[in-house]
């Protein structure tokens, strides 16, 4: 991958035309808000410009989504957004992991898959790139753009709870508010909006929590059968796995999520002591520091004495 900056960034979107953004699969506010704003933006040039995700976007999004219909065209050149590897792209969009034109993302562990890249892993949020890129290409900011990079920074630095939030976070966000970002809205909807659906499953998760490590990693299960029985969707699953880092004590939170039978997506949560992301790695995932993920097969607790057994060696 040849490594452009933001103004190199934004010159190669002005030379091209029908553009493609891609979003990561099991989408959050931070790679929606990514691709919808840089589309937007470019929709304000006079481009064609489209966004696509592999997997259904949740509903709760619907403030950003509904307002920027999908337009018929044929992709001539594509930018992944927040994307951190070729396993991110998803089972239908696969094919275009070896043809991405431009990649913008902030995590460390991208993989380099793209032509061209934009990679600032100092950044709390892609969004926090985006914004750049947006100004570079010379467009202010409507109220649309403001909501969509709002909430990618306040969505991926946990409502500016994270270590991740820095000093540009903040003052990127607060450019938002002077655009129009409906900041209050957006956080109460991420934030402090659940469904009943939504508090059923977190019950049921609690229930299952283990503890390992002299309690230092705590350990959550999302089954397939927990969503059947709550008539929870993946959107309710969003924001749970920060949940057993939340116990006084613990180090390192795991979530292990079911994605079909033998098929678990695990996400890692840890404090400033473990590094998440070279413990998904072990196993080709990868992420940030703090926030990272991975694939593993097998029967649940197999998969759990594999992850458990990595985010030991680092305690």
């Amino acid at each position: 991958m040849i490594t452009v900056d933001i103004n190199e960034a934004a010159e190669l979107l002005r030379q091209h035309d029908n553009i493609l953004i891609i979003m990561h699969r099991s989408p959050d506010g931070d790679t929606i808000g990514s691709a919808y704003a840089l589309c937007a933006a470019l929709r304000m040039l006079g481009k064609n410009a489209d966004t696509v995700c592999a997997d259904d976007i949740p509903q709760k999004y619907d403030y950003i989504t509904s307002k920027l219909p999908h337009i018929p065209f044929e992709p001539q050149y594509i930018v992944s957004t927040d994307i951190a590897g070729e396993q991110l792209f998803g089972e239908e969009l696969a094919h275009y992991a070896a043809v991405t034109d431009l990649c913008i993302d902030h995590h460390g562990s991208n993989t380099g898959f793209a032509r061209y890249g934009i990679v600032d892993a100092s950044a709390g949020a892609c969004t926090q790139i985006i914004s750049k890129v947006i100004s570079a290409l010379g467009v202010t900011p409507d109220k649309f753009i403001a909501d969509a990079v709002f909430t990618g920074i306040s969505t991926d630095t946990g409502c500016f709870k994270y270590s991740n939030a820095t000093a540009e976070s903040y003052r990127i966000a607060a450019d938002m508010l002077d655009f129009g970002a409906d900041g209050a809205t957006i956080n109460r909807v991420m934030f402090d909006t659940k469904s009943r659906a939504r508090i059923e499953l977190e019950r049921l998760v609690l229930d299952s929590v283990r503890f390992y490590e002299n309690d230092r990693i705590a350990v959550i299960f999302i089954t397939a059968a927990m969503l059947a029985q709550t008539g929870a969707d993946d959107g309710d699953t969003e924001g749970i796995a920060g949940i057993p880092r939340r116990i006084e004590g613990v180090k390192a939170g795991i979530t292990i999520k079911e994605k079909e039978s033998g098929v678990y997506r695990i996400s890692l949560r840890t404090t400033a002591d473990i590094d998440a992301a070279a413990v998904c790695r072990v196993f080709d995932g990868g992420g940030h520091k703090a926030a990272a993920g991975c694939t593993l097969c097998g029967d649940a607790d197999d998969v759990c004495s594999r992850i458990v057994a990595e985010t030991a060696k680092q305690l």
